[in-house]
């Protein structure tokens, strides 16, 4: 299987989920992201461990871990490695002594688990292909995570464009909002009308 290595982005509160969140993952070596729904308590555990504030009792992630450290295991790495019916699948691969192996997961818990670990982040080529997008030159990685607001929902910035530019850039945030709602078939089909008018997509 090949697998892109990715890091975390931004996290931010996604109104059109129902309160859930949107993690957003970049691409370590190139330039796609790829969004993902989560949970409010999953965000929750991420994002303190990412701001480095310890709770007065440990929570879920930081009990597994422990557990894992005293089993004297260790995380290898993290890997995204389907999208099925809309879901999102993870596997998270363990190693205790000479024995290697590999957990299922939601990849909200197994993200939790990486934050608190050291632990690479992977998501499989396959997924990516179809389900990150590349944000067009107007998106601001800042925007994301200082708004709190998905890509959808970002302002346009600079002078008025032409008919063919506004269309396109109409087309690019549709296909965020589809990523964002996880609605990959139609997501697919703006992919298609973006690249026939020459935009960038995956």
């Amino acid at each position: 299987m090949h697998k892109v290595q990715v890091e975390i982005l931004g996290l931010s509160a996604s109104p059109s989920a129902g309160g859930a969140y949107a993690l957003l993952l970049k691409e370590v070596f190139g330039v796609r992201r790829l969004p993902i729904i989560i949970g409010q308590y999953e965000a929750q555990s991420i994002a303190l461990e990412m701001e480095g504030i310890k709770p007065p009792r440990p929570l879920t992630h930081d009990l597994l871990k422990s557990v894992i450290d005293n089993l004297g295991a260790t995380i290898n790495e993290i890997i995204i490695n389907e999208l099925r019916e809309n879901t999102f699948y993870a596997k998270i691969k363990l190693e205790i002594a000479t024995m290697t192996n590999e957990i299922d997961s939601r990849p909200s818990d197994a993200i939790a688990l990486a934050v608190r670990t050291g632990a690479p982040l992977y998501v499989a080529e396959e997924v990516m292909k179809i389900a990150a997008f590349v944000p067009s030159s107007e998106d601001s990685d800042d925007e994301f995570n200082e708004t709190a607001k998905p890509p959808s929902e970002s302002g346009t910035k600079g002078p008025k464009k032409n008919l063919s530019e506004t269309k396109l850039a109409q087309l690019q945030d549709l296909l965020r909002e589809a990523i964002d709602k996880e609605d990959y078939e139609r997501a697919a089909k703006l992919r298609d009308e973006i690249n026939k008018l020459g935009g960038s997509t995956n």
